[in-house]
């Protein structure tokens, strides 16, 4: 593991994920990352952008959960079949990291129409395309056209999907559950026990959609331990 500079603990801001909070993370920079090395930090619950890898430390607080599917026992509910039947006629690659303007607009549309965020070229390189990892990302096609676009890396065990987008064109027909589940299979085609889905919070509209997902686990920040969503006592 190649370090840039050694961890260090970020100043108090305002939480990203709950209004009216305070959140605090430790963070360092990396590259060259193995598939093994990676699969460590994933599973004591570290994220990551670029070569920026973080994870929270706030004071009394533990609302930001870790949480990963097992591939081997995804199970699909009534509403995630109707996503996959509506989703049919789209076309899943999973491809090396490769810039295009293309994917750059479709970043750019999602982050402005779904976040009112206006987005800089620069940042969007700088989070997804600078690799200090194994990484791919995931193409979606309909008709040829392409309308959502993931980024994923990939350690020994685990894809972890660090984010989605799609063109907001196209939000009826449900991308983001359709992408969780075509990633999950992707990730058990390959041999991989785990899916992360980054961190679950249950307050957060965003975020909350993460527990419908079956089979996950969560990981308890006190303990390091990740328990099965029937064992696991959220705000522990």
């Amino acid at each position: 593991m190649i370090l840039h500079s050694d961890m260090k603990t970020g100043p108090e801001s305002d939480c990203p994920y709950l209004e009216g909070r305070k959140w605090r993370v430790d963070y360092f920079f990396a590259s060259q990352l193995t598939a093994d090395e990676l699969d460590i930090l994933l599973t004591r619950g570290w994220r990551k952008f670029g070569m920026y890898y973080f994870r929270p430390v706030c004071n009394g607080c533990a609302e930001c959960v870790p949480i990963r599917l097992r591939t081997a026992e995804l199970s699909y509910s009534k509403s995630m079949k109707r996503a996959l039947r509506r989703c049919a006629e789209i076309t899943v690659r999973f491809n090396g990291l490769e810039y295009s303007d293309e994917i750059y607009e479709i970043y750019k549309n999602h982050s402005e129409v779904r976040f009112g965020k206006v987005s800089s070229e620069s940042d969007f390189l700088h989070s997804f395309y600078t690799q200090s990892c194994p990484a791919i990302q995931s193409e979606y096609y309909l008709k040829d056209k392409l309308i959502a676009v993931g980024f994923l890396d990939v350690s020994s065990r685990a894809l972890s999907s660090i984010y989605f987008v799609y063109h907001t064109d196209y939000s009826d027909f449900r991308l983001g559950t359709f992408s969780v589940l075509r990633e999950s299979e992707y990730a058990l085609s390959l041999g991989l026990d785990y899916y992360y889905l980054g961190y679950y919070v249950r307050d957060n509209i965003s975020m909350a959609y993460k527990n419908n997902f079956h089979v996950n686990e969560k990981m308890n920040w006190s303990t390091g331990k990740w328990l099965h969503e029937d064992d696991f006592v959220y705000g522990s």
